[in-house]
């Protein structure tokens, strides 16, 4: 006897259109036409941001650096939908969420300048520093979660991931982990279509990757990833119901740019598919519904960018004049000084032997 043991299905979301029309009946309440407004500047503010990281790569003022062009949606749209008391848990391209969490400026241009100093994120961003190595965040996010039910607390943790990430165990074990446990974290699944050179289609034969939530026994859906109304819904959505339990959301986006500044995409990819993808560009598509509101022009954004251009060569010139101490490099492995590690501080000390002209 055969018997059907499971049924699934994956929903997708979309509220606004590339014209920037939007689906008045999935409209989010709660998002406000000044809401809005404060979105799509701190869109453009990634976007100003990210455009300052690669010339300064490229002029050698900088380390590599892994931009996040086309993927301003994802994360205005689930920064905006966090609350103050809520942790975010990222990866290596979440910058826009460490703007909107409110993070220095001069301490993201400081970290990507080689300096771990500028990766000691002030308590009150309420997140974790970059993490490079591909996927091992999802486990430090699940265990917070974890501990936010213990202590009940009422705060859901949002941890992002990329598309390669999802065929990592750390991810699988995570998403399991809180399954069972039903632990309010919300897994943001930000699918830009690239593991570096590696094309989704390579990645995994699962035709979603938010079906990969199924299996956890916990809800999934998918989400046009440049539509920052529709990521911002799917998102509050899922922190709503995190005290019930864990949630993922697959955000369909685009890299438009190299995975990394040591990287050429031009090798691997087809222009014909960048072109087609600037056509659903998130900030085109926000700016175009304001704009048809009468709540944006082109000489509100000229201020706009003016005003941020200036906070951003502030923040540069800041994190240029930074010197960094040595010293540093013994204080932060361990939460004691280790014996032998003693040694060699005070040996480094007596010899002085790092300072130079």
């Amino acid at each position: 006897m055969i018997n059907e043991a499971f049924e699934g299905k994956i929903e997708y979301l979309q509220v606004m259109d590339e014209q920037g029309n939007v689906d008045a009946t999935l409209m989010p309440s709660e998002l406000t036409d000044d809401k809005l407004v404060e979105m799509l500047k701190l869109m453009l503010f990634t976007r100003n941001v990210d455009a300052k990281a690669v010339s300064l790569q490229r002029q050698g003022r900088a380390a590599t650096y892994a931009p996040t062009l086309g993927e301003e949606a994802v994360n205005i749209g689930t920064a905006a939908a966090m609350r103050k008391s809520d942790i975010f848990v990222p990866a290596f391209r979440q910058h826009g969420v460490y703007i909107a969490r409110g993070l220095p400026l001069d301490l993201f241009y400081l970290y990507w300048m080689g300096f771990e100093e500028g990766n000691k994120i002030p308590k009150e961003v309420r997140g974790l520093p970059m993490s490079v190595p591909v996927g091992t965040q999802m486990p430090h996010a699940a265990g917070m979660a974890f501990a936010q039910k213990y202590k009940k607390t009422g705060a859901a943790v949002i941890a992002y991931i990329g598309d390669g990430g999802t065929s990592e165990g750390d991810f699988y074990e995570a998403i399991n982990f809180a399954g069972e446990w039903k632990v309010p974290l919300v897994v943001i699944i930000q699918n830009n279509q690239w593991a570096i050179s590696i094309p989704r289609s390579k990645q995994t034969a699962a035709q979603t990757l938010a079906q990969k939530a199924i299996a956890a026994g916990i809800p999934g859906i998918q989400v046009d990833g440049n539509d920052s109304i529709a990521v911002f819904k799917a998102t509050s959505d899922a922190i709503r119901n995190s005290q019930d339990g864990p949630s993922v959301i697959e955000c369909i986006t685009y890299r438009m740019g190299m995975h990394t500044t040591s990287d050429d995409p031009n090798k691997y990819r087809d222009p014909k598919d960048v072109e087609e993808w600037a056509t659903r560009d998130p900030i085109l598509r926000l700016r175009l519904y304001l704009t048809k509101k009468g709540l944006w022009s082109d000489q509100i954004e000229q201020q706009v960018v003016a005003d941020q251009m200036k906070q951003i060569d502030a923040a540069v010139e800041k994190a240029e004049a930074f010197k960094p101490d040595p010293k540093s490099m013994f204080e932060n492995l361990y939460s004691y000084v280790p014996e032998s590690l003693g040694a060699e501080l005070k040996d480094a000390e007596e010899n002085d032997f790092w300072q130079g002209e």
